[in-house]
């Protein structure tokens, strides 16, 4: 085809997503909420609480970057929030999933998004003068052990043992896109992440290859993922400006 329409649309339901059944009895992202009965806020809290005693991140680092994405949504016509906060403002909203704040976690939303997709030529027809270029998509399935969520591996064969994953699922995904566009992270200009909550932004951060293990923070410290930093990251505002459609957030970004 010259031309395709790719949208997404959702019309979330409020407060936590009512976990649906995996693909099999053994898909760990739905064991998480069976086993565990780890919704996505706690999983949230207990990555960000990783990260603290990991790498040193602090309470300060997480709300700095809410504060960040919020500065960068007021600027947003399109955004759902258009309000700057401040850190204190951050630290004062309820505890949700320790040590996350209500304003270090995504909102559920409603919200639609689309894309036109089309050949160089058709686009040319068409009046585009210099269109945007699409260098590479990644799509990555996730093998176990290296699951979409990293939390403890859930074995059914309690004799089975596996070597821990060299990197996240994350990070192949980045390396997948930066293989087929034949760059590296040293090349890019800005990146949207999926800032599900505000631990999880640096996450990315690490994953993308803008920093290395354990200097996310130092990173957003810097303000180089600030605009006008070296790297601006989530410049629409994010997930934190949008909250969360699911179909269409990505395709927003």
């Amino acid at each position: 085809a010259d031309v395709v329409l790719v949208v997404g649309a959702d019309a979330a339901p409020k407060g936590f997503f009512r976990p649906a059944g995996g693909d099999r009895p053994d898909d760990p992202d739905w064991l998480r909420f069976r086993v565990l009965g780890a919704t996505n806020p706690t999983y949230f809290g207990l990555y960000a609480r990783r990260r603290m005693a990991v790498h040193g991140d602090t309470l300060e680092d997480f709300a700095q970057v809410k504060v960040k994405n919020a500065a960068l949504g007021a600027l947003n016509p399109n955004a759902r929030y258009r309000k700057r906060v401040t850190a204190e403002e951050v630290a004062g909203s309820a505890v949700v999933a320790d040590p996350l704040r209500l304003l270090d976690i995504c909102a559920t939303s409603d919200g639609g998004a689309a894309l036109v997709l089309s050949s160089m030529d058709f686009a040319r027809r068409h009046g585009a003068a210099d269109p945007v270029r699409i260098r590479a998509v990644s799509t990555v399935t996730p093998r176990y052990p290296n699951t979409v969520l990293d939390l403890p591996d859930i074995a059914t064969d309690s004799s089975a043992a596996v070597e821990p994953a060299a990197g996240t699922f994350r990070a192949s995904i980045a390396r997948a896109a930066y293989e087929e566009a034949g760059i590296g992270p040293e090349d890019l200009s800005l990146a949207e992440v999926y800032d599900l909550s505000t631990a999880l932004e640096l996450q990315w951060y690490e994953d993308l290859g803008l920093c290395e293990e354990g200097e996310a923070a130092k990173l957003l410290r810097e303000g180089a993922t600030s605009l006008g930093g070296r790297i601006p990251v989530n410049v629409s505002g994010g997930l934190a400006s949008f909250g969360e459609a699911v179909p269409a957030q990505a395709i927003a970004q």
